[in-house]
């Protein structure tokens, strides 16, 4: 009975930075419908709209006591970090925060089974549980069909030469991973994260990033301030990916371009990736008290600076608590310096159907070979299905220094060589 009364008490802040999505009101309506205790949740929103869309509509909960929402024009949008500080600023001490974007599908409970999942972790002694990933997906024009229904995790898949770090969901994969519990993590998603509604106040999404970096300054930052990082071992919320047919706020925004170059620099600076960057005070925007960057870097395997990882993250291996007590010497030797690229050649720029060897090649600053792996028949062909119309020549090597520039020097059987194509990294 004490349980009981103790849940019907807890509250969920509930954060949604949405933009022109028509999917906003089946999000926020299958949310209440598929929750356990739907009278717990808090909903706030950034409602980024335009008068034009007529689709987009919430204007039935403008009035509702659980709902706060701002009412704005999508020309004032900055970017999505922007929109998502906006909304943490209508956290009111809510017992549990969760963020979602807003083209969402919901399992039954999946509120309740969030919270025993989150109390759970505690009780094996993780005070500040953050329980995140890029969830499952579900197509809305063939749902629930399409709905896969396998937890996903987060693997690293590279750093950009921006220097972000990009990564990409994976299947819990069985006969490896413990699908009794949830799986700790290195990672953080946007697009969902469970924890206590603190994080609203000691985690808050700094409004000048735009986009890119955003995610992973927010795990390191999570990190610092106690957070441990876990990927849910059950599928309770699901999310579309496509977005087809969306339109999305950089297509709206001719300064995007600009934004997000500050912000790469701005991620830059934060990670000490660059000294060429002026000064910043990131103020509540930097690292916490509890945990240095040093410690997420060996705890993660991942070293920023040096733009490199160890083995267990090539691996796919767990983070280690235990890494954290190596010395920088020791967790020197054990990186590996990784660079993965991939170089985008629009169809038009190679019009020929009957390519049959392209020679790729990356370049030092001196112009010297640093790695070549050229392209065979089977690639090419398989790159030409791409419907961005793109070849997509993706690379990925082992190297101490970074590439400056590319080569791809593509023959026709049909119109022998043609001229190189070139690009800096």
């Amino acid at each position: 009975m004490k349980e009981k009364n103790v849940e019907k008490t807890e509250t969920i802040f509930i954060q949604i930075a949405s933009y022109r999505d028509p999917q906003l009101l089946p999000t926020i309506k299958d949310c209440l419908s598929k929750a356990k205790n739907p009278e717990n949740l808090r909903f706030g929103i950034a409602w980024q709209r335009s008068k034009e869309d007529s689709w987009d509509d919430i204007t039935e909960y403008l009035d509702d006591p659980n709902f706060r929402i701002l009412d704005i024009d999508h020309k004032e949008s900055t970017g999505v970090c922007w929109a998502r500080n906006l909304v943490q600023s209508l956290y009111r001490n809510e017992t549990y925060t969760l963020q979602l974007d807003s083209h969402h599908r919901f399992n039954e409970n999946w509120d309740a089974e969030l919270i025993k999942m989150y109390k759970n972790l505690q009780k094996e002694g993780h005070k500040k549980p953050l329980i995140t990933a890029y969830i499952p997906s579900f197509n809305p024009e063939n749902d629930p069909a399409e709905r896969v229904q396998e937890p996903w995790k987060l693997t690293f898949d590279r750093f950009i030469p921006e220097g972000a770090i990009f990564f990409l969901p994976a299947s819990f994969e069985k006969g490896k991973d413990d699908f009794d519990k949830p799986m700790l993590g290195r990672f953080y998603s946007a697009h969902f994260a469970f924890t206590t509604g603190q994080f609203c106040k000691e985690v808050k999404h700094d409004p000048n990033y735009y986009f890119h970096g955003e995610e992973i300054s927010i795990a390191v930052r999570a990190f610092t301030h106690g957070y441990d990082i876990f990927y849910p071992n059950k599928v309770l919320i699901w999310h579309e990916y496509t977005r087809r047919g969306r339109t999305k706020q950089w297509d709206d925004d001719n300064q995007w371009g600009k934004r997000n170059e500050q912000s790469h620099k701005r991620n830059r600076k934060l990670f000490g990736m660059d000294d060429e960057v002026q000064d910043i005070d990131f103020g509540i925007y930097g690292f916490g008290q509890e945990r240095t960057l040093s410690d997420y870097e060996k705890f993660a395997g991942i070293s920023f600076k040096k733009r490199a990882i160890t083995n267990d993250v090539v691996q796919h291996k767990l983070p280690k608590f235990e890494n954290m007590q190596l010395s920088d010497e020791e967790f020197n030797q054990n990186l590996l310096h990784v660079f993965k690229h991939c170089i985008d050649i629009g169809f038009n720029q190679m019009p020929y159907n009957d390519y049959d060897f392209w020679c790729v090649a990356f370049k030092d600053e001196k112009g010297q070979d640093m790695y070549r792996q050229d392209a065979t028949p089977q690639e090419i062909e398989n790159m030409r299905k791409d419907p961005d119309k793109y070849y997509k020549v993706w690379r990925t090597f082992e190297t101490q220094k970074r590439p400056t520039s590319w080569l791809v020097w593509p023959h026709s059987i049909s119109k022998g060589w043609q001229d190189p194509l070139t690009g800096y990294i």
